[in-house]
């Protein structure tokens, strides 16, 4: 594996802003008191958690259309196919009550990493993807799992 280089690792990184604000104003509710007036409750605890993880899942889908969009023949085809699971499964599993969305949106981020380690190791994504995918998914999960046990 090679160095995540800087412009994806902070995109990356950015990224997560959203799901670290929702673990902590889960774990310290009062972090959002000053923005009361400004955010709307959905933008705090586990509703920005589960709001921003069901669009991020869904973006992953895209990151999955993509290698298929490098391979060829049957190999494009099976990643065509599994590029629309996240947001299907985003939409069925993930859109209800808070708590077990949560639950289902760990399920979901976790499914996608031996997609995307299947990806890398066909050469269908740059070296460093499965360590950034790696950093980013256990800091989603952890965040998720915040959420979840509140």
């Amino acid at each position: 594996m090679t160095r995540i280089p800087a412009s994806p690792l902070l995109l990356g990184l950015a990224g997560l802003l959203p799901f670290i604000w929702g673990a902590a104003t889960t774990l310290a509710p009062g972090l959002a008191a000053p923005l009361t007036d400004v955010l709307p409750g959905r933008f705090i605890g586990p509703a920005v958690l589960q709001i921003y993880g069901l669009v991020i899942l869904s973006f992953m889908a895209g990151v999955i259309w993509g290698y298929a969009t490098r391979a060829e023949g049957s190999q494009a085809g099976l990643f065509y196919a599994l590029s629309v699971l996240p947001p299907i499964w985003a939409f069925f599993a993930a859109t209800g009550a808070t708590g077990p969305a949560l639950v289902a949106l760990i399920a979901g981020f976790v499914a996608l990493l031996p997609i995307d380690w299947t990806a890398a190791r066909a050469g269908l994504a740059p070296g460093w993807w499965m360590s950034l995918r790696l950093l980013l998914t256990t800091i989603v999960v952890l965040c998720l799992l915040v959420g979840a046990l509140a």
